[in-house]
């Protein structure tokens, strides 16, 4: 009897193992999201640090958080404007620091504010971004890339060059959402 508990105990062990494996093996190193992120949003902005190696196996960690920002930023974006309230990036107040880029070990800071827009056609849900450490963005090739995704007769609103002292570089992007605001084509902006 206690053989039988111990193979079915060991079966269950291996299953579970050769589950897990299988999930860490399926995950990108590109789509992997810094672990030591932390992001809070509020009707207001969404504010976030990661704090941890830049590099990791030759792969830009730090750098991730931008895109971990960016999914979080269209993440609230919808659900503000599900909850109506209307909002869109404020790109000039956007806050970028890397303190600490180029030791093996940065702190990487992002605020990303909002501002009230009075229409729900005037608000924007989807939000992106490109940028790099100490290079100047592949702007013309994400544009490519994000060709298709908004609304006729609509195009990308993308911010100024943000840069920090330490040489990250950013081009911060927002347009309105095909499928949330798909009633808005034609609506132009009124801003």
């Amino acid at each position: 009897m206690k053989s039988k508990i111990f193979f079915n105990s060991s079966l269950c062990i291996i299953i579970v193992l050769a589950v897990l494996s299988c999930n860490q093996s399926n995950q990108s190193p590109q789509v992997e999201q810094p672990k030591s992120a932390k992001i809070i949003c509020s009707h207001k902005s969404c504010f976030g640090t990661y704090q941890g190696p830049e590099f990791k196996n030759g792969a830009d960690i730090a750098h991730r958080f931008s895109n971990t920002m960016s999914k979080r930023v269209g993440e609230k974006l919808k659900e503000l404007f599900v909850s109506k309230n209307y909002v869109r990036v404020d790109f000039t107040n956007i806050a970028m620091s890397t303190k600490g880029m180029g030791t093996g070990t940065v702190q990487y800071k992002l605020s990303i504010p909002f501002l009230q827009v009075a229409k729900e056609c005037d608000a924007f849900t989807s939000f992106d971004h490109v940028g790099g450490w100490n290079h100047t963005p592949a702007l013309s090739q994400r544009k490519r890339e994000l060709r298709g995704v908004t609304l006729p007769r609509e195009s990308l609103d993308i911010s100024e060059l943000k840069k920090t002292p330490e040489g990250l570089q950013e081009y911060w992007i927002q347009w309105k959402n095909k499928t949330v605001q798909k009633h808005c084509v034609g609506a132009g902006r009124s801003l």
